[in-house]
């Protein structure tokens, strides 16, 4: 039997773009030579005049497109994950978000999606990067409704974000008309003993790992937060006080992203067993999907999260009086 079918969120995200293009003329895109891995080809032939090709000079776009915010222009700055936010990482603190310009900053590729290239290529630090940054909004998208969502919210928010568009193709998850808040979790599937959090690939995963929890008697709330940062604070405290457990997954350092974020609300409000899933290191040379399994980011390496957290919430939990 065929799985579901997957699509490539670069698509939406360049599709969603163009239509923002043909009704706001304020609206023109910045690159960094990545026009044909941004999907920015048919935006070149359709705007020809409102595509700036930088060249391979991160720093320099970013300055570009906060100069275009100020002239009253809706810039949005796209580049390769990795180098948009590593390279340009000064010029993202202090000329677009110290200064409140409204870019829009698009990460492609992120993750772990270059795989072959390695650790040079991966971008899986820019989470915990740019959630350092004050007054910058840090989205990840899930699928091709939520990128769509994400794009138009970003296109009317005040001020700057960062959206980290997926390169791995993914299922559809998020149903259609789902609500697309700043800050706003969503819940994908209900349950009572434990909450799994996931963002970007690894909803489709943690959506699995619940579906076959299930069958174990297992009840996983999945919450799909695409707003890292801010983070859904009363979303995740009530997940904690009515699952008692929980398990973050993502394609991202263990060093400051989501489970970071998770981590440190929790442990100062309502501390709960957790384990985070993340990349813990650099990554040997490999396909993508080979990477996330090296890392443990598999739906069982989900399974087997959910059940220590369980464990150790059963372990905490006096035994009833005889």
């Amino acid at each position: 039997m065929n799985g579901p079918t997957l699509h490539d969120c670069r698509q939406v995200f360049a599709e969603e773009l163009a239509a923002l293009a043909r009704e706001d003329p304020r609206v023109v895109a910045v690159c960094n030579d990545s026009v044909g891995s941004g999907n920015l080809t048919a935006f070149r032939e359709e705007f020809p005049d409102r595509l700036i090709n930088v060249g391979i000079a991160e720093q320099n776009m970013v300055g570009v497109g906060a100069g275009l915010a100020n002239g009253g222009m809706v810039p949005f700055v796209s580049g390769a994950g990795p180098f948009l936010t590593g390279r340009a990482l000064e010029q993202i603190k202090a000329d677009v978000a110290y200064s409140r310009r409204k870019v829009v900053l698009c990460g492609h590729s992120p993750g772990l999606a270059y795989g072959q290239l390695g650790p040079t290529h991966h971008s899986v630090e820019d989470l915990s990067w740019l959630r350092a940054v004050a007054d910058l909004t840090v989205v990840v998208p899930t699928d091709r409704e939520q990128t769509r969502a994400a794009v138009r919210w970003a296109y009317a928010a005040e001020g700057p974000s960062y959206l980290r568009i997926p390169r791995f193709t993914v299922p559809d998850v998020v149903p259609a008309g789902s609500p697309f808040a700043p800050g706003a979790a969503l819940t994908l599937r209900e349950g009572v003993d434990l909450t799994i959090l996931a963002i970007g690939s690894l909803v489709p995963r943690a959506l699995a790992a619940a579906g076959e929890l299930a069958a174990e008697g297992i009840s996983a709330r999945v919450l799909n937060t695409p707003f890292v940062h801010p983070l859904d604070e009363a979303a995740v405290l009530r997940a904690a006080a009515e699952t008692g457990a929980l398990v973050v997954a993502e394609e991202a350092t263990l060093s400051g992203g989501l489970g970071a974020a998770v981590a440190a609300l929790t442990g100062q409000r309502h501390p709960v067993p957790l384990r985070l899933l993340g990349v813990s290191g650099f990554a040997p040379t490999g396909d993508p999907a080979f990477l996330l399994d090296h890392f443990g980011l598999g739906v069982e390496d989900v399974k087997r999260a959910a059940r220590e957290v369980l464990a150790m919430a059963a372990a905490r939990t006096p035994a009833p009086a005889v």
